[in-house]
């Protein structure tokens, strides 16, 4: 039996959620699993079918991007240990907030609000 066109190209709705997974995963993996997500979210975004799966990516991209700057941001707060440590636990909450959020809409089928790419 000779597959379908598209067949082997990848199922989007799966690895999103795979990628959500990762990205929460991270916690337990020192952040590692989300570079690991933010691998494929740039090498498949290409093969993306249409802006609600975009939408998603672009999200956990975002959501990503914006917690490295925080954590870099706030990481002489550290000198002083308490704040340092406050900061990141705030930041690492906004990130479980992110990442839940876009996983809750993605499994009840609503796009993520975004600004339009420049």
């Amino acid at each position: 039996m000779v597959p379908e066109p598209g067949a082997q190209r990848s199922n989007p709705q799966l690895l999103t959620h795979i990628l959500y997974g990762l990205h929460l995963l991270s916690w337990f993996s020192a952040g590692i699993f989300s570079v690991a997500a933010m691998v494929i979210n740039h090498v498949k975004r290409s093969e993306l079918p249409n802006d609600f799966y975009r939408s998603h990516w672009r999200w956990q991209a975002r959501s990503f991007w914006f917690t490295l700057l925080w954590l870099a941001l706030s990481l002489p707060l550290w000198l002083l240990v308490l704040p340092g440590w406050l900061a990141w636990c705030g930041i690492g909450l906004w990130y479980l907030y992110r990442f839940v959020r876009g996983w809750w809409a993605f499994a009840e089928g609503r796009t993520m609000p975004v600004p339009p790419e420049q």
